[in-house]
Formats: C-alpha cells, sequence, structure tokens
C-alpha cells in the first residue's frame, strides 16, 4: 500500500518516536524509507549555519542507522530552505505516500520550531501525514554517561575502551551520538538516551 515513507527529522528529541512509527509502518509494507533533515533559510532561517548544517546530517544518520539494524531500504537528504517548503518540494519530487513526523522539535530564538512546520505540512499535503508526540522521558541526560555507555559498545566490539574522541559527544532524536577516532577508521556510537541500547555506526569519510 505504501512505498516510500518520509520522515522529516530536525535532530531533536521529539523526533524519537516518529522514526520508530516510520521505520514500523515501512517495515509493515516493505517500503523505502525517506530521511530528510532541512538547515533553514529564508525568513525561518537560522544564525547558527555552522552549526546547523552537520546537525542536520547526524539527524539523517540516526534514522539510516535505525532502519538499517530493522532490513528497511533507506534513502537520506540533506536540504537548504524554508522547511515546511522543502518537505512538500521533497513529497512531490519523490511520489512520497506516508509522512511520519514529530509534533515536538528544537527551541530556541534562532531554531525552528519543528511543531509549526508540521502544522503547516498537515494543512499543505495531499499526501497522509501521521504526527506522532513525544511521551517518553530521556534517562540518559549526562554526556559522561553516554561516553561511559559508548566505550563500553566499542570494548564489546573488541576496539580500544580508550580510543579517544574525534569531537565532543551530541544528542539528536533522543540519542547521543559519541565520535570516536580509531585511527583508520572514524566510529559514531549511538547510545539511545531512552533505552540506554547502543549502535555502532561507520559513517563515510
Amino acid at each position: 500500500m505504501y512505498q516510500d515513507v518520509l520522515i522529516p527529522t530536525d535532530g531533536s528529541d521529539g523526533t524519537r518516536r516518529s522514526i520508530e512509527h516510520g521505520l514500523a509502518i515501512a517495515e509493515q509494507f516493505d517500503a523505502t524509507v525517506h530521511a530528510l533533515s532541512i538547515v533553514p533559510e529564508g525568513p525561518l532561517g537560522t544564525l547558527e549555519a555552522e552549526e546547523a548544517t552537520p546537525a542536520a546530517y547526524r539527524a539523517v544518520e540516526r534514522v539510516q542507522l535505525e532502519a538499517e539494524a530493522a532490513g528497511v531500504d533507506v534513502v537520506t537528504a540533506v536540504e537548504h530552505g524554508v522547511p515546511h517548503e522543502e518537505i512538500l518540494a521533497y513529497i512531490d519530487a519523490h511520489d512520497i505516500e506516508m509522512v511520519v513526523m514529530g509534533t515536538q522539535g528544537r527551541t530556541g530564538i534562532d531554531r525552528v520550531l519543528m511543531g509549526s512546520v508540521t502544522e503547516r505540512v498537515v494543512r499543505m499535503s495531499d499526501t497522509p501525514v501521521v504526527t506522532v508526540r513525544l511521551t517518553e522521558d530521556l534517562r540518559i541526560e549526562d554526556a559522561d554517561e553516554a561516553e561511559r555507555l559508548a566505550r563500553d559498545a566499542l570494548a564489546a566490539e573488541d576496539h580500544d575502551r580508550e580510543a579517544p574522541l574525534s569531537e565532543q559527544p551530541h544528542r539528536t532524536s533522543a540519542s547521543w551520538i559519541v565520535p570516536f577516532d580509531l585511527g583508520d577508521e572514524r566510529v559514531h556510537v549511538h547510545v539511545d538516551a531512552v533505552s540506554r541500547e547502543t549502535r555502532v555506526a561507520r559513517p563515510p569519510r
């Protein structure tokens, strides 16, 4: 019934459950998941462009990792523009048959509220839109605890538990991403801030 399911994400904690729901739908219908993140520009732009672009790539990486773990085909994209306009354009360009979005997102003067973007997409899209609220409390809000769990995950895969960080841990989609430099490769350990589960990913260079 559905062959292409879009999950827009801004990397905020509120997108965690929308990712779960979108992947469950895609798995049920053997559909392809499209993970899309927008770097805001124009009237809803951000003054933090240098931070916004890597954050967008981390957000779609989170969806890709979860999709691959579930055996779901996944396509990722990062676009620049007004978020709801870019989402609507992506829906049309890729024949998206269902959209799954969170109703809570990033906050702050210079950041787009995911809820307002979702509202616009719901009103303007002819494609069915499933909206999901974050209802779970985060159990890991401390970067040091996330790093400790990530190092345990490294050791479980026979990597050096004391490997240096390539940058500081950061949270996206209610998951901590802890980046390590293993010398011959980079590794990102994702630590779910709700379930405490860990997954090791190898991002492209």
